[in-house]
């Protein structure tokens, strides 16, 4: 299991819910112009956007925006930062959830796609042990 993966897997997805879990798959089936690499939202999140609709996230903030609503950059970023501190927290390790968002930025986008989508299609299999 690649780092990335036991992050996702035992770190975020766990803090994610159904819904989101869901909204993230869909995205990343149909290739979803609003799932973005290289940001965690669009508009940057800078205080100067903090009231701005969003308009495009990464995966984890892709899954909180469409799975629980939170359509503000402001809230969104917020809301994005808090669970990868729970992230860390549950992995018992400083900046753990950095080698996901890394990797996410970083993989081709069809082959982060098709590894997010088997990841997330996996565990949807398995018993939830959080959210």
């Amino acid at each position: 299991m690649n780092r990335w993966q036991r992050v996702w897997k035992f770190g975020i997805a766990p803090l994610l819910s159904p819904t989101a879990l869901s909204a993230l798959a869909a995205a990343l089936r149909e290739d979803d112009p609003r799932l973005v690499q290289g940001t965690t939202t669009e508009p940057m999140p800078l205080a100067i956007f903090a009231d701005a609709p969003v308009e495009g996230a990464c995966a984890i903030s892709f899954a909180l925006w469409q799975g629980h609503g939170l359509d503000r950059v402001g809230t969104l970023h917020l809301a994005f930062r808090r669970l990868c501190c729970s992230a860390d927290d549950l992995l018992d390790e400083a900046l753990a959830s950095s080698a996901f968002i890394h990797w996410f930025d970083d993989a081709p986008r069809s082959e982060m796609r098709r590894q997010l989508l088997a990841e997330i299609e996996e565990q949807a299999t398995e018993p939830r042990r959080a959210a």
